[in-house]
């Protein structure tokens, strides 16, 4: 067969197989030739570039984003959850997902987890399943108590994590924000707030969200500040990281607020051998970004189009 006939015939064949969906089989049928000439013109075909196969993986693109992620922001790990839809919900669930998946890959034995709550942590706290690790203890890196009007969603918290690595989370039975320094100093010179204050220093694997200074955000329904701190800190601050209010930089914008907030110093973080960044939503990009730009984190675990942004938006 001359080559001007081959190139036909590998063409007509690679239409049947590759847009048709024809089998060998079917083909050899139709155009009455033998099963190993079908195969051989295939063959033709794709050493002589007349048929090109690409293979788009979706998966592949994450990847990618998730390295120049990394890249960007100086961070170990990036994991990026893809939501079944794109409202609020969807996108906690994903997150939560995804970063309950990751964290049997970094605890070890006798680790302690420093914790937070709200939303985020319960999505996690939900999606977990029993480890198998010894001796880990859980400590939160924040005061615990809520009014009696507003879910922190501690106790949801509290008891998966406790199931989850058979132990008992330390809690800290405070008030986040007191009304002064002085009473705050005061409470952690009690003994067992200081012996939990000493664990969630001692904390290994950090898992920390951030929070937004939208009307409806936690720490501003929780009734912990006048109308003008509010207006203050919408004024100065993007969010909070552990209910500490932070800049574009994640730079503290009110120490004197900060002084008087029952939590683990923002730079404890960084001593964490893991510190997770769990956040998702598109209202969150900014504090998100803060705690990034602040170098707070080692991982980051977030939906797509947050992940998009954080590499897109330069704003």
């Amino acid at each position: 067969m001359d080559t001007k006939r081959q190139i036909k015939q590998a063409v007509a064949i690679s239409k049947l197989y590759y847009l048709q969906g024809a089998t060998q089989a079917q083909i050899a049928k139709q155009l009455d030739l033998s099963r190993p000439t079908i195969s051989r013109a295939l063959q033709f075909a794709r050493d002589n570039k007349i048929v090109n196969i690409k293979i788009n993986d979706p998966l592949e693109d994450i990847d990618a984003l998730a390295e120049q992620i990394k890249e960007k922001y100086q961070l170990d790990a990036v994991v990026i959850a893809e939501p079944s839809g794109d409202d609020s919900s969807a996108i906690l669930e994903a997150v939560g997902q995804a970063a309950a998946d990751y964290l049997p890959t970094i605890i070890r034995d006798n680790d302690t987890i420093g914790i937070s709550w709200g939303q985020t942590l319960a999505a996690v706290a939900r999606h977990l399943v029993p480890s198998e690790r010894k001796n880990v203890r859980v400590v939160y890196l924040k005061g615990t108590v809520a009014n009696s009007t507003h879910n922190n969603f501690v106790v949801e918290v509290t008891r998966h994590f406790n199931a989850c690595y058979h132990t008992q989370a330390q809690i800290l039975p405070l008030p986040v924000i007191f009304d002064n320094q002085a009473i705050k100093e005061m409470v952690v010179r009690d003994r067992f707030i200081n012996e939990v204050l000493t664990t969630a220093k001692q904390t290994t694997v950090a898992l920390f969200t951030v929070g937004t200074t939208s009307p409806a955000a936690t720490l501003f329904e929780l009734g912990y500040f006048s109308p003008e701190e509010e207006r203050q800190l919408r004024a100065t601050a993007v969010g909070d990281i552990v209910s500490q209010f932070v800049d574009a930089q994640g730079q503290i914008v009110d120490p004197e607020l900060t002084a008087r907030t029952m939590a683990v110093p923002l730079t404890q973080l960084k001593q964490a051998r893991q510190a997770v960044l769990i956040a998702g939503g598109m209202a969150k990009l900014k504090p998100i970004k803060a705690a990034l730009n602040g170098h707070y984190a080692t991982t980051l675990v977030t939906d797509l189009t947050v992940a998009q942004h954080l590499i897109g938006d330069e704003k």
